[in-house]
């Protein structure tokens, strides 16, 4: 199974675009290449193809990374399943998760992120989690923000180790982790790679 990511920046047109461009480059190109594994299409909308265990970290990821800017934050949709066309551009390469994606993305209305997987049923208990999650991660502030990017980018460093590479107190780090729920999160990200790769 196959996991793709489709999203748009909110509030783009706020501020400058080096603000967040930079940002979201940086953080899909930690996902793979230009333009095959990733693209930025229309100004301000983005996808990201990827292994679909890595689905929700790598949102997780992508949320962080945007929400360092006072101004921005991020819509995606996640769409589980197979591709049935590889091309040399993420934009011209289909299959059913491409289309979930693009569906799911369509639906988003006002929440932030979502999925739509083969498992209608499944689908139901990720979404219910999800939009409990977005109480907590639609309002990161951005120092939360940069601490969580760096903890997801660095999984083998400690709360020390963060401190020392973010110029933080040890005390700060483990206040932004709870405030931002990430052990939470990194449980929800524990079952979601579980149970997606019975699908």
């Amino acid at each position: 199974m196959t996991a793709v990511i489709t999203g748009d920046i909110i509030n783009s047109k706020k501020g400058a675009i080096d603000d967040w461009m930079p940002l979201l480059k940086t953080v899909l190109g930690k996902y793979g290449k230009e333009p095959l594994n990733w693209e930025i299409f229309r100004g301000d909308s983005f996808q990201l193809v990827l292994p679909s265990n890595k689905a929700i970290i790598a949102s997780l990821h992508i949320k962080s990374t945007i929400k360092q800017s006072k101004l921005h934050d991020v819509r995606m949709a996640i769409g589980i399943g197979e591709v049935a066309h590889q091309a040399n551009k993420i934009t011209e390469t289909n299959g059913s998760a491409y289309v979930r994606s693009g569906e799911c993305f369509e639906s988003l209305k006002k929440r932030t992120l979502a999925i739509k997987s083969p498992n209608g049923q499944l689908d139901l208990y990720l979404n219910l989690y999800l939009k409990l999650a977005a109480f907590t991660i639609d309002l990161w502030s951005s120092t939360v923000a940069s601490v969580i990017t760096k903890t997801i980018e660095h999984p083998e460093k400690n709360q020390q180790d963060l401190a020392l590479l973010l110029n933080k107190s040890q005390s700060n780090i483990s206040e932004a982790l709870k405030r931002g729920g990430f052990d939470e999160l990194m449980e929800f990200n524990d079952f979601f790679e579980n149970t997606i790769s019975t699908l």
